[in-house]
C-alpha cells in the first residue's frame, strides 16, 4: 500500500468513528445544563480538540505503519484505547453513568500511556504526536469527575 493510502485510511479511520459516535451522542449532549467545575471549557472546544487529536492519532500510526513498525502488540493496544475512546461519550451522555464513565476514562488513560510507550519504542515522534491525547484525556477525567460529584 502506498503512503498516501496509509496516511489516508490512518487518519480517516479515527476521524470518521469519531464524528459516528458524535452523531450517536449529539441528542443526549447535556453539557451545557451540567454543573462544571472551574476550568471547563465551552461546548465548541471538544470537537476542534478531539479532531486534532484523532489527526495525530491517525498520523501517529501511519508512522508506524509506513514504517513496517505496527506489531500485533502495538495493534492491540491502539485499536483497544481507540474502542475506550469512542465508547466514553456514550457512556457519560447517552447513558448518564458518569461514575462507571471515571473508571472507563481511566482505563483509558493507561491504554494511551502504554501506547505511547509503544510507538516511542519503535518510532520517537510516533509516540511524542500522543502526548496532547494523554494530557487532554487527563483533563477530561478532571471534568468527567467532578460533574459527577457536582450533580
Amino acid at each position: 500500500m502506498s503512503k498516501f493510502k496509509i496516511y489516508a485510511k490512518s487518519i480517516l479511520i479515527p476521524i470518521i468513528l469519531g464524528t459516528i459516535v458524535g452523531l450517536i451522542t449529539k441528542n443526549s449532549m447535556d453539557y451545557s445544563n451540567l454543573i462544571k467545575p472551574v476550568l471547563s471549557p465551552p461546548p465548541i472546544v471538544f470537537p476542534i480538540v478531539w479532531t486534532i487529536l484523532y489527526f495525530l492519532m491517525g498520523v501517529s500510526y501511519a508512522i508506524l505503519d509506513s514504517n513496517n513498525l505496527i506489531d500485533k502488540k502495538s495493534n492491540l493496544i491502539y485499536f483497544a484505547q481507540l474502542f475506550f475512546n469512542l465508547a466514553w461519550p456514550i457512556i457519560f451522555f447517552v447513558f448518564k453513568a458518569r461514575l462507571f464513565a471515571s473508571f472507563w476514562l481511566v482505563t483509558l488513560i493507561i491504554l494511551v500511556a502504554l501506547m505511547i510507550s509503544n510507538f516511542i519504542s519503535k518510532k520517537k515522534i510516533s509516540g511524542i504526536l500522543q502526548i496532547p491525547y494523554l494530557i487532554w484525556c487527563s483533563f477530561a477525567l478532571y471534568l468527567n469527575i467532578f460533574i459527577y460529584l457536582f450533580n
